[in-house]
């Protein structure tokens, strides 16, 4: 970096008395500043402060590992905040993006990096982005904004945006690779973590689980039961807080792994590793108890098995035959078939939900009332369904623009498929990447975490399939088919 590279030179013209000079200030300023942070925050959240400021510096000159710790991020600590309280306490995955969209906006100033590379879908996500700041801004005639929902909508609007900054990024298929790589690793090891502590005893779990308070994580009350329950069962939650958002995540994530199964040339070459790390995935998931989720990861599994590999419908066929048969499996099954009957109280209040936001589209049907209130005290936006709640606060235009755009996504791939399948390297990749997509809209029925401005982490996480998704179409397409 040429900063860096003025100030060594900077350092080795000085004289021997200057350098000393220099070197012991330098060393001073530092020292002073670790002990004012130790007496400050404690030692070891200094000690966690400095390492992360190591970790930043490495991130911040390296464009693969600054996206890599985005993905880390969303995944391992979604909801963690920066631990020393300054002016503004931003998120964990705020400095994440900062860090990534600093050193790609710096390739580009140091002429590293030139012509945006996009798709015909980019147009539609466009569309999108200004429809939202549009809805944003018509809605501010009901309610003021809190400062919260300013840096909540902005981190929205940078999450969509990161579709743009992918695709031009990801130009070869070893990329694409890596990534599904860093994929595999970080939901082992979220899935790891919420089947330990879901089996662990409830204190045990709830005092390592408040050790996160340090980091923004609530500081009591963490362990979730099934409809706030503890004579109904425990739920998995993991990091996630919430067990249907670690849900949606388990089961998107477990959908862009099942390709790899039978991959002609998987990402990871023990095929055991991989089918480990899938099984211990959807286990969390059955742990989370949620159903939308499960249905979910069902509807993606069928896909890829359709699409591409037929061999896996026998198995399908098989889990679900185990699924109703196992004894340890018929409650999860009764909950489904209440789900479905309307019987159980989570899916009834979930019903009341959809009935008033219902009420609301009737009222508002083509802007909704924006994300900042709404005009009347019997009208609220938040639903267990993100395409209602998106027409709650930006109108059923909003959503019919959204969903133009995911069938803009699909069609781009399915058009690429063609040449997607030939490519034994990444066809595996491209079906998964496509078959998340359908399980996070599909799960997006009965959730609405994807589009909730207060779970950043699940907007980022889905947009960033929407990207992964588009570049490995643009790939497809681009990419000289092998030599047969």
């Amino acid at each position: 970096m040429p900063a860096v590279n003025a100030l060594t030179l900077w350092f080795s013209q000085l004289n021997s008395r200057s350098y000393a000079l220099a070197l012991g200030l330098s060393i001073g300023i530092i020292g002073a500043g670790i002990g004012l942070l130790i007496a400050g925050v404690g030692p070891l959240l200094a000690l966690a402060a400095l390492l992360g400021a190591l970790a930043g510096l490495y991130v911040i000159t390296n464009v693969n590992i600054a996206l890599y710790t985005i993905i880390a991020t969303v995944i391992l600590l979604p909801f963690g905040i920066f631990p020393v309280k300054i002016a503004l306490t931003p998120t964990l995955l705020d400095l994440a993006l900062a860090g990534f969209l600093l050193v790609y906006l710096f390739q580009w100033m140091t002429g590293r990096r030139g012509g945006l590379q996009l798709t015909p879908v980019h147009a539609l996500v466009a569309v999108y982005l200004m429809w939202l700041v549009f809805a944003f801004a018509l809605g501010l005639r009901h309610a003021g904004p809190s400062s919260s929902t300013i840096r909540q909508f902005a981190e929205t609007i940078l999450s969509i945006s990161m579709v743009f900054i992918l695709v031009d990024l990801l130009h070869e298929p070893a990329m694409l690779r890596r990534l599904v790589l860093v994929i595999f690793i970080a939901i082992g090891a979220q899935a790891f973590l919420a089947v330990t502590l879901f089996l662990a005893p409830d204190a045990l779990a709830e005092a390592l689980l408040v050790r996160l308070s340090r980091i923004g994580y609530p500081n009591g009350g963490v362990i979730r039961y099934i409809e706030d329950n503890p004579a109904l069962g425990e739920r998995a939650i993991g990091t996630w807080v919430d067990p249907n958002a670690l849900g949606g995540t388990l089961a998107t994530a477990a959908i862009i792994i099942a390709p790899q199964l039978a991959a002609g040339k998987p990402v990871i070459r023990r095929r055991w590793l991989t089918l480990l790390i899938f099984l211990l995935a959807v286990l969390a998931l059955f742990l989370t108890a949620s159903r939308a989720s499960f249905l979910a990861l069902s509807a993606g599994l069928l896909m890829i098995a359709v699409v591409r590999y037929r061999l896996l419908l026998p198995f399908l066929l098989l889990a679900g035959l185990l699924l109703l048969t196992l004894p340890q499996t018929q409650g999860y099954i009764l909950r489904l078939a209440q789900a479905f009957q309307g019987a159980d109280l989570a899916t009834q209040m979930r019903i009341g939900e959809w009935t008033d936001s219902l009420e609301l589209i009737a009222r508002y049907p083509l802007f909704g009332v924006g994300f900042t209130g709404t005009p009347e005290i019997d009208l609220y936006t938040d639903v267990a369904n993100m395409y209602l709640i998106m027409a709650n606060q930006i109108g059923l235009t909003g959503v019919l623009i959204f969903l133009l755009t995911m069938t803009g996504v699909f069609v781009y791939g399915a058009l690429a498929w063609r040449r997607a399948k030939a490519h034994p390297v990444f066809a595996a990749i491209h079906l998964g990447f496509h078959a998340a997509l359908l399980t996070g809209l599909v799960n997006a029925v009965a959730d609405l975490y994807f589009f909730r401005l207060d779970f950043q982490a699940s907007i980022t996480w889905f947009w960033l399939i929407v990207a992964l998704c588009l570049a490995s179409s643009r790939l497809a397409r681009t990419t000289p088919a092998p030599a047969s």
